[in-house]
């Protein structure tokens, strides 16, 4: 009996067969058998291969490729599933930690930088098809491309370590962590990769890592790996007994049954096929404008996008199809013979994505209160500078000669005392010099000053190329190499000016240029906000946990902490995935607990958009008072992952990359400063003047107010201030 009946998914693209699967299907039989994938010894037996039909998901998936490369992607997937049930058999059924790990520090010895470069003799099927596959990839691509399918393929195969140790924990992953890892273990990035190689349409370097492309990957990588759990539940949790699926990982948060779970998890999967459809619509011809990418690379990336289409439609098809998966009763919008798929053209309510409207019916201003706030589990100490008065006393002439607090700026001087950033600051950094903490105050002075302006100049307005031309603007004011600046013409650009003038000029370059990508990214991130409120829509909850990080500014004061570390923590530290980890964890519990604090702010007197409790009180369908508990739930579960990370997976790390006593002391001096950061967050919170009620409408601009208050929000907000009065 199938654990709950699938649901009905959203399917915009049709499916379509690529004429070579006969020759493709025989040339992988005959690459398994020289591989050693099938014959003696293999975990497969050639009636499961035949049944699991890798060529028919190819030929769905690729259906405009030549025969010869149809044969070589075919052979990717044939490898790819048998390296995920090889592991199964070595080493998640027998639990060997140890042996996982020696297996996998192998596989990246055959994925040679340079394809003329020799490779280890190969000791089994894996290793033997790696080789092979790679020697016959490579030459057809470019060397940066290379280097991200290495990178995208390395991640697909250590993070199955992941599976293991949670598995081995009896642990089940929290929403966030689960998507995060699942990108990387399911392997949908790597097969974003190969449809370059197999459509021929390879992205530009210049736009390979911008935000329109990654959302584009993501999202696409979500999709695929979101389908995958509902029609693999059966498969993987009843009878391997796997933890990392969508279904179970969605009926422990949410408490639901495996039913209303895959409901929900279905509703997901659309949401990432909206976000997809959103962003190659409205954010990658902005982006290729921008960059002038010449007609040539445009036409790569619309082939791209083209090709990642094809394999959500034929993704879909081959599960219908494939032994490997429980499909029965599934819904269908066509005939079920080969080469008939394109006649999934009936409309239905799903196929239309009626759900995508949703995103834009939320009606802003409307009455909230205030919240009642769950529970915060930070069982951290908190600490406070002993130079945090000197440091409230130079904030506030600093901000001052920088126009925060001169008449027609954004904030009044009551105000800018009230919010007590300095407060913030003696928190995060309890141990920093005066000038170190003077210097850290202005940053957070700074970064909150333009977080109003954003929405207050151009999101009123729904200005969104005017925000994007004054977010270009802003690079000119921190230069790498210390040159000079502009004349600023606004408290922002002189603020911004003054403060990396001071902080940047003792830095490294290697510093430097960090420094700069991590501000780059969070004013980025501001005016992608602006463009949402523009369109009055709703950010896709994922899209917007992941862009949240950035414009609450958790990079900008994560690296500040991350420099007087860095002679002690090699680089290799900071960049891998388990320390990215930990940093995203410690984030996440920052701006949920800024959400929270500031929903009544936002929503009731800001007419915001971008807001998690909004985002889940919208996407789930349930009340404020509920998504407000979901939401100190995931901020909980996020800072008890933090701990995790910490405890179970960073010794793993440093053992692996032989970190000397040294390394290890800073590397916990470190996470103990995240800790600071943490709870000096919430203890600062709960002290600013800038959240309560009172101070709220306190502040609200009389009919006669200032005129840089003015704009749609303020317009209604004076008309909820009457309205109260």
């Amino acid at each position: 009996m199938q654990p709950f009946q699938l649901p009905e998914f959203y399917l915009p693209y049709p499916a379509r067969l690529n004429p070579a699967v006969e020759s493709a299907r025989e040339h992988a039989r005959q690459w398994a058998y020289e591989m050693g994938v099938l014959g003696p010894g293999s975990v497969w037996t050639e009636e499961e291969y035949a049944a699991h039909d890798y060529a028919t998901l190819c030929a769905y998936t690729h259906p405009d490729s030549p025969g010869p490369v149809l044969d070589t992607v075919t052979d990717w997937y044939v490898w790819v599933f048998y390296f995920d049930d090889h592991f199964l058999e070595l080493f998640k059924r027998t639990h060997d930690l140890a042996g996982a790990q020696r297996y996998l520090d192998r596989l990246p010895l055959f994925m040679p930088a340079d394809p003329a470069a020799g490779t280890p003799e190969p000791e089994h099927p894996v290793e033997r098809g790696l080789a092979d596959l790679w020697a016959r990839t490579v030459p057809a691509m470019s060397p940066r491309w290379r280097e991200r399918f290495a990178a995208n393929t390395a991640a697909l195969l250590d993070e199955s370590l992941w599976e293991l140790v949670n598995i081995e924990a009896g642990r089940i992953a929290n929403p966030i962590e689960y998507v995060e890892m699942r990108r990387r273990v399911g392997g949908a990035p790597w097969s974003s990769d190969l449809v370059e190689y197999a459509t021929g349409c390879e992205v530009p370097d210049g736009i390979a890592r911008s935000r329109p492309v990654n959302v584009l990957r993501d999202s696409f990588a979500d999709a695929v790996h979101l389908r995958n759990d509902l029609f693999s539940y059966q498969r993987e949790v009843q009878d391997e007994g796997e933890l990392s699926n969508a279904v179970l990982v969605f009926q422990e948060f949410f408490g639901h049954d495996a039913q209303t779970a895959a409901e929900l998890v279905n509703e997901l999967l659309s949401s990432r096929l909206y976000q997809f459809d959103h962003t190659a619509v409205t954010e990658l011809p902005v982006l290729l404008e921008e960059h002038a990418v010449p007609p040539e690379g445009r036409l790569a990336v619309a082939g791209w996008v083209k090709g990642l289409q094809d394999w959500q439609a034929g993704g879909h098809e081959w599960h219908m199809r494939s032994s490997r998966y429980m499909n029965q009763g599934a819904p269908r919008y066509s005939p079920s013979g080969l080469g008939t798929s394109a006649a999934r053209l009936v409309p239905t309510p799903q196929n239309l994505g009626f759900g995508r409207l949703r995103a834009y019916r939320h009606v802003p201003f409307r009455r909230v209160g205030p919240s009642l706030l769950p529970e915060f589990d930070l069982p951290y100490r908190l600490r406070l500078s002993p130079h945090l008065d000197h440091a409230r006393r130079e904030n506030n002439a600093w901000a001052h000669r920088m126009g925060f607090d001169t008449p027609g700026a954004l904030w009044t001087e009551r105000q800018l005392h009230g919010f007590d950033f300095p407060l913030c600051s003696a928190g995060l950094d309890p141990d920093a010099t005066a000038h170190e903490l003077v210097l850290s105050s202005g940053w957070l002075t700074w970064g909150t000053y333009i977080d109003d302006w954003f929405p207050r100049v151009h999101g009123a307005a729904r200005d969104a190329a005017g925000a994007r031309a004054f977010a270009r603007r802003l690079p000119a004011f921190m230069p790498v190499d210390l040159g000079p600046v502009p004349p600023p013409l606004n408290p922002v650009e002189a603020g911004l000016a003054d403060l990396w003038a001071r902080t940047a000029g003792p830095m490294s370059d290697r510093q430097r240029q960090g420094f700069h990508r991590a501000i780059a990214v969070m004013i980025e991130g501001m005016a992608w906000e602006v463009a949402g409120a523009a369109q009055h829509r709703l950010p896709d909850p994922v899209d917007y946990v992941e862009m949240r990080r950035l414009t609450f500014g958790s990079d900008l004061t994560m690296f500040l902490s991350r420099i007087g570390y860095e002679k002690q923590i090699p680089e290799d530290v900071f960049a891998s995935r388990t320390l990215q980890s930990i940093n995203n964890a410690a984030a996440d519990c920052g701006t949920f607990l800024n959400d929270l604090f500031s929903y009544q702010k936002e929503i009731e007197f800001e007419g915001e958009l971008h807001n998690i409790v909004l985002i889940l009180e919208h996407f789930l369908g349930v009340s404020k008072e509920r998504a407000v508990e979901f939401t100190g739930r995931l901020m909980n579960l996020r800072r008890r992952q933090f701990e995790h990370l910490i405890a179970v997976e960073l010794p793993v790390l440093c053992d692996r990359l032989g970190l000397s006593a040294e390394a290890r002391s800073a590397l916990d001096a470190y996470l103990d400063e995240l800790r600071d950061w943490m709870v000096a967050i919430l203890n600062w919170h709960r002290d600013t003047s800038r959240y309560p009620e009172a101070e709220l409408v306190r502040d609200l601009p009389s009919p006669h107010g200032l005129p840089a208050l003015t704009g749609l929000g303020m317009a209604a907000a004076r008309l909820f201030a009457e309205r109260t009065s």
